[in-house]
């Protein structure tokens, strides 16, 4: 059960929840990420075409995205609609939940190495996060990226920051990024394959691929978890081309892109 740091969700939300109940004229469903809550899907929602049969389209035990249409604490659910949704939200919303999910199972982890229960770890950390970088997922990827540090800026305690923080770094990838340019190589040598062939290897690396566009054109790809570092290996990797080629007595140019 994800949870949410607001009781109810808002009017316009998506929302995941478990279909556990299906009658003729409806569907219920509890709510993934609002403990104790529960929708009801009349059947006009269900479909925008004709429906003649409720459970053609919905069934027990099954994870639905929908949304909500409107709250009602008094009757204790939301009333929520399966058919305005595009495939595209659905999907989305699908996975954003499944990244929470993992998130919760993250907090917990840490949780367990302070010797603390998940209950108590939204109650001191969990739902500040959330209200801080906008979900528990977004907070374990900031410690990941940068350290507990960008958690007690943000004034959460150093024990839960360095526990989060060894969490994160364990289980969470940082993103990668992909940095191109191209050289343009020439070479007037009699054995001028020879060289080009020389400086495209001497640009290649393990996380470096280069590429032919069209001769005298070529394509260098840094691949890295770190913007800095790749634009510097990329410049290098560029530099080391066209050094062999002037070397030779050729003549080489750098280009961050190609000019449109």
């Amino acid at each position: 059960m994800v949870r949410k740091s607001q009781e109810w969700p808002n009017e316009g939300e998506l929302i995941v929840g478990t279909v556990y109940k299906v009658l003729n004229y409806g569907a219920f469903a509890n709510l993934e990420e609002y403990a104790g809550k529960e929708a009801f899907i009349h059947i006009s929602e269900v479909s925008s075409g004709w429906v003649k049969n409720i459970r053609d389209h919905v069934r027990e035990n099954q994870k639905i995205v929908a949304r909500v249409l409107r709250v009602n604490p008094k009757k204790g659910h939301v009333d929520a609609s399966l058919k305005r949704i595009r495939e595209d939200q659905r999907t989305k919303k699908i996975q954003q939940w499944k990244i929470e999910q993992k998130a919760e199972k993250f907090l917990e982890l840490a949780a367990k190495s302070l010797d603390k229960d998940l209950d108590t770890a939204y109650d001191e950390v969990g739902y500040e996060l959330m209200d801080i970088f906008g979900d528990i997922y977004g907070a374990f990827e900031s410690a990941a990226e940068e350290g507990a540090e960008t958690l007690t800026e943000e004034g959460i305690s150093q024990e839960w920051a360095d526990a989060i923080t060894e969490v994160a770094v364990k289980n969470i990838q940082p993103p990668e990024v992909h940095i191109t340019g191209y050289v343009d190589i020439e070479s007037y040598a009699p054995h001028g394959v020879e060289i080009i062939r020389e400086a495209l290897l001497a640009a290649e690396d393990e996380n470096i691929e280069v590429q032919c566009v069209g001769a005298p054109r070529y394509r260098i790809t840094v691949t890295s978890t770190d913007y800095k570092l790749a634009e510097g290996q990329l410049k290098e990797a560029a530099n080391k081309a066209i050094d062999i080629v002037i070397e030779n007595g050729g003549k080489g140019e750098f280009l961050r892109e190609i000019d449109n």
